[in-house]
């Protein structure tokens, strides 16, 4: 059997096992081992080994429990309430404030998590039951939940860059540069959104909250400054390049303890929950990552990529013509396969035939995490919106499927902007990197 057969083979049973349920890196590494042994049977376990110790003591994944430790805090401590009533307060009074509130409420401390479920389940708490106070459509108010929560992994810090980073070997900082200013074009279509869906339809935000006074609004704004003085100076301080984006975990991280200690949310029992929801977050992260490596060297030894570059450039096909196939491929998995599942098993084979055609890994990361996005509201395994779900349980999964198309609308606008205009990722890496 060529390397081509079994790399189609190994790819078939993958799917299998991830149908079946079995954990994305346990299938990845189980896939990648005996494919490696079939290949090359004397090299399958120095690989699985040094794969995984590589992988194991590399510095730069330290950055994922930092900014993991640093959202669960920001969770304990009401950092993410503050947030949120600062943007209630400034927004809550206009026809869909409400929804507009959750989405501002969730691109901030997408900032400070760097984790789309924390960012949905967090918010979602906090916001749901002021919608559901003013009377706002379940779908509508689910579905900026769902949607909002997505830009946890868009928005830097953004575990989705840091294991696209790895997994490319491209860098980290570029990447959350490049995520700046589409997770802000694309919380702006989030807006649009809303205000699309309350003008063609008013009883879907019926009520508004009251206008408050400028001093409340003030009064909010200012308990929300941990919150905004922390995501400025992790941000800003790599952007000026004051500090790595490792460094800018860390500096985070204790930036959210220290506040915790301020605002006596600090116990022996919540200390316990955090470092342990911490550990579980990260084991988890660095077990797929783990298989993932297993199973691009057993594509790489199968010769399947250089083969498929082959084929790609006897057919003409340009950058952009594959770049947009892949894509709409991608949106396809989303649909039955989970976000990070589809990262990890597409980087592999994707890498060395989009770097043959010469096209930017970065711009492509950017590209691809709004795909993910996409996939986290997808019918019928959309994850956020199971997470949502727990936080509603008394509104159906088909409402609140129905509630995220407007902003799965959106997202497929500002994947074809950033196709487009590649400059809307690319302006600040290449001004901080050249």
């Amino acid at each position: 059997m060529d390397g081509s057969m079994i790399a189609i083979l190994g790819f078939v049973v993958l799917l299998l096992l991830l149908l079946f349920r079995m954990s994305v890196g346990a299938a990845m590494m189980l896939v990648g081992a005996v494919g490696i042994y079939m290949i090359r049977p004397a090299a399958s376990l120095p690989v699985v080994a040094g794969e995984i110790f590589g992988e194991a003591t590399n510095y730069n994944l330290t950055i994922l429990p930092l900014f993991i430790l640093m959202g669960n805090l920001a969770g304990i401590s009401g950092m993410s309430r503050d947030l949120y009533d600062a943007a209630h307060s400034w927004m809550g009074h206009m026809k869909g404030g409400l929804a507009t509130a959750t989405i501002v409420g969730c691109a901030g401390f997408s900032a400070l998590s760097g984790s789309s479920l924390a960012a949905a389940l967090t918010m979602g708490k906090v916001s749901l039951p002021e919608m559901q106070r003013y009377k706002y459509d379940n779908g509508l108010a689910t579905g900026a939940i769902a949607a909002g929560g997505t830009l946890g992994i868009l928005i830097p810090p953004s575990a989705g860059f840091v294991i696209y980073a790895i997994l490319t070997e491209e860098s980290i900082g570029r990447l959350f540069m490049a995520g700046i200013f589409p997770g802000l074009l694309l919380t702006a279509l989030f807006i649009v959104a809303i205000m699309i869906v309350v003008s063609l339809n008013p009883a879907k935000a019926p009520t508004a909250a009251q206008v408050e006074t400028m001093g409340a609004r003030l009064a909010a704004l200012k308990r929300a400054l941990w919150i905004i003085g922390i995501i400025v100076l992790t941000i800003g301080g790599i952007y000026t390049g004051v500090f790595s984006a490792v460094e800018a975990a860390g500096i985070g991280a204790f930036l959210a303890f220290i506040v915790s200690l301020i605002r006596r949310c600090i116990t022996w029992e919540t200390l316990k929950d955090v470092i342990t929801s911490t550990l579980k977050s990260t084991g988890m992260v660095f077990f797929i990552l783990f298989g993932a490596f297993v199973f691009k060297t057993f594509v790489g030894f199968t010769g399947v990529t250089f083969a498929m570059t082959q084929w790609v450039e006897a057919q003409g096909f340009g950058p952009t013509q594959v770049v947009i196939a892949v894509l709409i491929g991608l949106m396809l998995l989303g649909t039955f396969m989970e976000g990070f599942a589809i990262l990890v098993l597409a980087v592999p084979l994707l890498q060395p035939l989009l770097e043959s055609l010469g096209v930017d890994l970065i711009w492509f990361g950017v590209l691809m995490v709004i795909v993910l996005e996409m996939a986290l509201i997808s019918p019928p395994v959309g994850v956020n919106v199971f997470v949502v779900k727990g936080i509603a349980p008394n509104v159906s999964l088909n409402t609140i499927f129905r509630g995220i198309w407007p902003f799965w609308i959106a997202m497929l606008v500002a994947a074809i902007l950033i196709l487009l205009f590649p400059q809307i990722a690319l302006f600040l890496p290449h001004q901080m990197f050249g």
